[in-house]
């Protein structure tokens, strides 16, 4: 009889798990949970709740880091054509910026209402696409062939010209942007009904 390890937060994998990746993934799915423990008990009208001066709220900010992990990680599969931000023919990013500008466009739209609960979304279904966001990155992250493997990073005004990231890079970058908004997401909750979520 044959026993297979695994780790005990993971499924099993078809190939064993370097240690560098097993701790991004570890690293990653514990910035979730801190994230996701902030809406534990809350009812839809409360999750879109803005209990700060901020535009901010816990079902916006889930949906957020849902979107931004999703896109980062279709870099790493896809290279910078996956991350597009092309501007409407006339519209400059002073204009953008600015929120001046004649025409928007759909990614900025989308930017935008991923911060904040729209009609008929719900917490439980926003909470239910952002494990399928985290099932299909830990595919990604554990078939990748190198952490070291880079792409150049799409035009925009926020990404040095000529910038490259790797997958590492990457998966830094979402852990880090997941552990910021769960602390902004702790403020929000006990602002709203002065629980904690540890």
């Amino acid at each position: 009889m044959t026993t297979t390890t695994t780790h005990p937060t993971h499924p099993t994998h078809p190939r064993p798990l370097d240690a560098e990746r097993a701790d991004l993934l570890v690293a990653l799915a514990t910035a979730r949970s801190a994230l996701t423990n902030t809406v534990r008990g809350l009812s839809d009208e409360q999750a879109g709740e803005h209990p700060t001066a901020s535009a901010l709220c816990l079902g916006g900010l889930i949906k957020h880091v849902a979107s931004i992990e999703e896109d980062w990680l279709r870099f790493v599969v896809d290279g910078p054509s996956a991350m597009r931000y092309d501007l409407p023919d006339g519209v400059s990013w002073e204009e953008l910026a600015a929120g001046t500008a004649r025409e928007f466009p759909q990614w900025a739209i989308d930017h935008q209402n991923d911060f904040r609960m729209l009609p008929g979304e719900t917490l439980a279904g926003i909470v239910a696409r952002y494990e399928e966001v985290a099932a299909r990155s830990e595919q990604i992250i554990t078939s990748v062939p190198d952490l070291a493997a880079v792409h150049p990073l799409p035009e925009a005004p926020w990404h040095e010209p000529g910038a490259v990231r790797s997958v590492r890079g990457v998966l830094m970058h979402v852990i880090a942007e997941t552990a910021q908004h769960a602390g902004h997401a702790d403020i929000l909750r006990e602002t709203l009904d002065g629980q904690k979520s540890t």
